[in-house]
């Protein structure tokens, strides 16, 4: 039985997070695992992962990413399958992705699974760029010109991505301008409806 058999068999749900650079993705993540036991898969830091492993699809990826080009869709597809597959968990958090209109439509066409629904954290720009500039965790694209690329990209590409799913009725969206405790509060409404829901 190939991947999209398996993952179906294995009867796995999958939430899509989306939001800006700086929105609080990461953090707000590692607190839906904790408490809702969701495993949380971030689309670069798999990428990441590949590249370091030395497969020639890690030198493939990490070629693309020199010359400034977009990994295609189901190279990282492959990745979050390969990654959903191994894990015993059947709940998954995917972080980072689907970036585009192609990405999504290549993950439902690929997988054959649609997210459950989108978590969409909404920030305004400056809240972001603030908070990016703040954290200097040594990340050298943490400078505002790059910042601000960044949310152009995000604006242009990811938004479609939601405007889909809102359509479909699938959105949840959080105001990430809160400080963490309080945006955690609204995420953990949504998760316990969700899981009331027979998840």
């Amino acid at each position: 039985m190939d991947a999209v058999g398996r993952l179906k068999e294995k009867g796995v749900k999958v939430v899509f997070v989306l939001g800006g650079p700086g929105s609080g993705k990461g953090t707000q993540c590692a607190n839906i695992v904790r408490v809702f036991g969701f495993t949380h898969l971030s689309a670069g830091d798999l990428l990441r992962a590949e590249i370091k492993s030395g497969s020639e699809n890690g030198t493939m990826i990490q070629n693309m990413i020199k010359e400034g080009k977009i990994v295609p869709s189901e190279v990282t597809i492959k990745l979050l399958e390969k990654a959903m597959l191994e894990n015993g968990n059947d709940k998954f958090l995917i972080d980072g992705f689907p970036r585009n209109e192609e990405n999504r439509a290549a993950f439902e066409e690929v997988t054959k699974i649609e997210p459950e629904f989108v978590l969409f954290f909404d920030c305004p720009e400056e809240e972001m760029e603030r908070r990016l500039l703040g954290r200097n965790q040594g990340r050298d694209d943490d400078n505002i010109e790059t910042i601000r690329k960044r949310f152009k990209v995000f604006l242009e590409s990811s938004l479609p991505v939601v405007d889909y799913y809102n359509l479909k009725g699938k959105v949840r969206k959080v105001d990430a301008a809160k400080p963490i405790d309080d945006v955690f509060e609204s995420v953990k409404v949504i998760f316990s409806n969700f899981s009331k829901k027979g998840a």
